[in-house]
């Protein structure tokens, strides 16, 4: 069931139908709701595709027709935006958090500061620990950079699996064969998810000197819909609903 809910969509072709929108894998569950709830409101549909940044900003680099980009990353927008593929700079939609995940039957002890994975580590438990890709996945580079923090990585290094993306690090980490991951908040409090084990939250500045600053910007070529779904987006409701999957918004407080 998670593997069908995780699946990536695949990037299309040219579409007549609904915007395009590319967005990073830790949205799936959050933008999901928030499109059906654009559709319902507006009669507007948007096509969603979710991946990693770095390789949605490399599609976008090379002329895949989305409309609107969710980055995990406010790098990858600004990257476009210098290459004058982008309406504007985009806007600072979110600040993503990082969990240690364990799924049921797990024998790790899930805690912020990693005390329980290194000890895991110690006594031979974990054989495979999942982790997104830190080449273009910026949850991946930041649970590397937590993993780095706590003076995990050598030791974990060798058991780790990596996800393409978030999305398909939180099915490894959720999977039975798994001992865990670190992997998005926001996937992990999903219902469908956060049944199938447990989770930590894990302090800021325990995954890299930068948060996880998301921005999302039009793309030059930004139809009607998109631009209306872009607006929907930073209205009171959605931004309701990015809190609830565990997302700081920009001037709130951490909690």
């Amino acid at each position: 069931m998670l593997a069908v809910l995780l699946l990536a969509v695949e990037v299309s072709g040219a579409w007549a139908g609904p915007a395009l929108v590319a967005a990073a894998a830790d949205l799936r569950f959050a933008l999901t709701e928030l499109a059906q709830r654009f559709q319902d409101d507006t009669g507007q549909t948007v096509k969603l595709s979710f991946g990693s940044s770095g390789t949605f900003t490399h599609q976008i680099a090379q002329g895949a027709p989305f409309e609107l980009f969710l980055s995990a990353d406010e790098g990858y927008v600004f990257r476009l935006a210098d290459a004058g593929l982008t309406a504007d700079r985009g806007t600072l939609y979110a600040i993503g958090r990082l969990v240690v995940f364990a799924p049921h039957g797990s024998p790790l002890a899930v805690d912020g500061a990693l005390v329980g994975l290194r000890a895991a580590l110690a006594e031979g438990k974990i054989k495979r620990f999942a982790i997104a890709n830190p080449e273009h996945a910026p949850y991946g580079r930041a649970a590397r950079d937590a993993l780095v923090h706590a003076g995990l990585w050598d030791a974990v290094s060798r058991h780790l699996v990596i996800g393409e993306n978030a999305s398909q690090a939180m099915q490894f980490a959720a999977a039975g064969a798994s001992q865990g991951g670190i992997v998005p908040l926001s996937l992990s409090k999903a219902g469908e998810v956060a049944k199938l084990g447990r989770f930590a939250l894990l302090p800021a500045e325990r995954h890299g000197e930068e948060p996880l600053r998301q921005r999302m910007v039009l793309l030059r070529h930004a139809g009607d819909t998109a631009r209306a779904f872009y607006a929907f987006l930073q209205a009171a409701p959605a931004r309701a609903v990015l809190t609830r999957y565990g997302f700081l918004l920009p001037g709130d407080p951490a909690p």
